[in-house]
């Protein structure tokens, strides 16, 4: 097609195009760090446009090809055709777009050049459009397309004149299917778009339109019942990764999505290797990824794991103590809890048993991030005396702390407030989706910490340091550690493995415990309540979360989400978790018969006799 092609014109030849189908999507071939068992598929073909050949460019539009409006649920878009040339690679078109703080930019079609054949093709191009293609700015953009086999790899470096914050690779003819997130359970998305975001949502976990939250940054479309299309990438470094599913007649228009670091300002950017494939099995598709992230992350099995006491191999039950409540309403005061501790030895060998202290410090969260020891729940001598007696008894005891909370309205705020998290886009990120007082607003005194930040890692390490010495705890738990945001005060992740690894370094023998984990936190955290699955068994143990109902009324104990209802059968118990008993305020008192059959269900699955 002539450079001078009017819109109008390139829109009426691509809707001939579609009439006559789709290009497919191939199969693969097995890549590079794939198991040898992991089977591959067969091309499959959707007709390819006979005139459409390597290096093509194509002039198409973000509504090209796509339901226009949308036909199901949807998100977000422009209200007019934005620009979206495409080269021609293997069986697919793709387009880029590329996002600085200020505004959206894709390729200026008459600057594009491309060269190679089908094994390989570079794609380069000088200038950018922006305002629909109205106007138009210089800069500097190369991809590199790679094809082994039906694996398709590329590589992008995008130049601007102002700071790169995001740049998107829009895949073209994708067949329908159900999506699996993650390495998740299949969604069909029926007549709607699917986006998923890689971690914690990619920044944006709460809100209509809100990403489905990831552990690991991989789609697997499933095209038929042995064609399983996978979307990966070969980062090395914990970053945002978005994957946009858009629908359209006969497939789907994908975005992958690649975030730069939110504290850099970097006018060149490289994005890391992203790449497609296909097997047989959805398993054939995850394997490749999975062999990646094991190598980049350093992902230890769970029998080689150095970081894990010899104690917690032995765990058969977690119980999780309840103490006091956002409202400040006492479940169980440390005297209470040991009362408890000691019935429970004469019902399991305690030293089969992790004892989770679930607000221990005062106030849910109010109090965070003092954790320091309240006068009303026992003082110092109370907590001390529930640490040692237990501890004497072969209980292992773990407090909680917040890895990332702050109440603003605490004295020592600052102090640590240069630790705030502020997204990508300059937003500070709150931690304001809960409503704690039942006013039927959600409240907005907590801010979300970044533990990249100087600030805020150290006030936690030391806080958590002096519960270790002054009360010698076996373990320490992080709540939200698996949150993690592209913040513009530093790397989260890396300021995490810091503290944990300073903090391993000087108490060798406490282990540390977190919850909603990644696949890089796998690295050297070993153990969770809240996700796991039995794809994540290899790496990490898991129990159940501390929101889960207790026996009776079905009560979240501190978690503010009140009451669930409690299964009698079951007895709350997961098949793939830790078994993990719940105590409030009326469990030991009214339903110890449920307790005990909680742990002889535990010790039953321990092989205790």
């Amino acid at each position: 097609m002539s450079d001078s092609l009017s819109r109008r014109d390139a829109l009426k030849a691509l809707g001939a195009a579609a009439a006559a189908g789709l290009a497919a999507d191939a199969a693969s071939a097995t890549v590079a760090h794939a198991s040898p068992s992991a089977p591959t598929a067969p091309p499959r073909v959707l007709d390819v446009a006979p005139t459409r050949t390597t290096g093509d460019i194509i002039p198409l539009f973000n509504t090209s090809e796509v339901y226009t409006p949308a036909r199901g649920r949807s998100f977000m878009r422009f209200s007019f055709d934005f620009p979206e040339p495409s080269v021609v690679f293997g069986p697919h078109r793709f387009g880029f777009v590329i996002f600085t703080p200020e505004n959206t930019y894709s390729l200026d079609r008459s600057r594009m050049r491309a060269e190679g054949n089908d094994d390989g093709l570079k794609l380069t191009c000088d200038s950018f459009v922006w305002a629909g293609g109205q106007e138009k700015v210089k800069g500097a953009f190369t991809a590199t397309f790679r094809r082994n086999g039906t694996t398709i790899e590329w590589d992008t470096v995008v130049e601007m004149p102002h700071p790169v914050k995001t740049v998107t690779t829009v895949i073209r003819d994708v067949p329908k299917g159900q999506i699996s997130f993650g390495g998740g359970g299949f969604t069909n998305p029926n007549e709607g778009d699917l986006l998923g975001g890689y971690t914690f949502g990619a920044g944006d976990l709460h809100g209509a339109f809100s990403p489905a939250g990831m552990t690991t940054p991989i789609a697997v479309l499933q095209a038929s019942e042995s064609d399983f299309m996978w979307f990966s990438t070969l980062d090395e470094r914990v970053r945002p990764k978005r994957y946009y599913f858009q629908q359209g007649e006969k497939g789907f228009r994908v975005e992958a999505i690649y975030e730069h670091d939110g504290w850099r300002n970097d006018t060149r950017v490289s994005v890391p290797t992203w790449r497609i494939g296909h097997a047989t099995t959805f398993e054939g598709a995850m394997a490749p990824h999975m062999a990646h992230i094991e190598t980049a992350f350093a992902l230890p099995t769970w029998e080689s794991r150095t970081d894990v006491p010899a104690w917690m191999r032995q765990i058969a039950m977690v119980t999780t103590f309840h103490g006091q409540h956002y409202t400040g309403y006492i479940f169980n005061d440390y005297a209470k809890q040991l009362e408890i501790l000691r019935w429970m030895a004469t019902q399991i060998p305690a030293d089969r048993v992790l004892v989770f202290l679930a607000s221990w410090d005062g106030r849910y969260y109010w109090d965070y991030p003092n954790y320091k020891v309240p006068e009303r729940m026992g003082g110092e001598a109370g907590f001390r005396r529930l640490i040692q007696e237990g501890q004497k008894m072969g209980f292992k005891m773990m407090p909680m702390f917040g890895a990332n909370s702050a109440n603003r309205n605490n004295p020592n705020w600052d102090s640590i407030k240069a630790g705030s998290t502020y997204k990508i886009d300059g937003d500070l990120y709150n931690l304001n989706w809960v409503d704690w007082n039942n006013d039927r607003h959600q409240d907005g005194w907590l801010t979300y910490m970044n533990l990249g930040h100087d600030a805020w890692r150290n006030h936690i390490t030391g806080r958590i340091a002096e519960t270790i010495e002054r009360f010698g705890v076996d373990a320490y738990f992080l709540d939200i550690v698996g949150g993690h945001v592209n913040s513009t005060t530093g790397d989260m992740h890396e300021g995490t493995k810091r503290m944990v690894m300073d903090l391993r370094e000087k108490f060798p023998k406490v282990a540390c415990v977190g919850e909603m984990p990644y696949d890089a936190l796998y690295q050297f955290i070993p153990m969770y309540h809240a996700g796991g699955g039995a794809r994540w068994q290899k790496y990490a143990k898991f129990f159940s979360h501390l929101s889960a109902p207790a026996a009776g009324r079905g009560s979240s104990g501190v978690h503010e989400a009140g009451f669930q209802r409690f299964n009698v059968e079951t007895l709350g118990l997961s098949t793939t978790a830790i078994p993990t008993l719940q105590v409030v305020d009326d469990t030991y008192t009214a339903h110890r018969d449920v307790m005990a059959q909680v742990i002889a269900r535990a010790k039953q699955r321990a092989g205790i006799g």
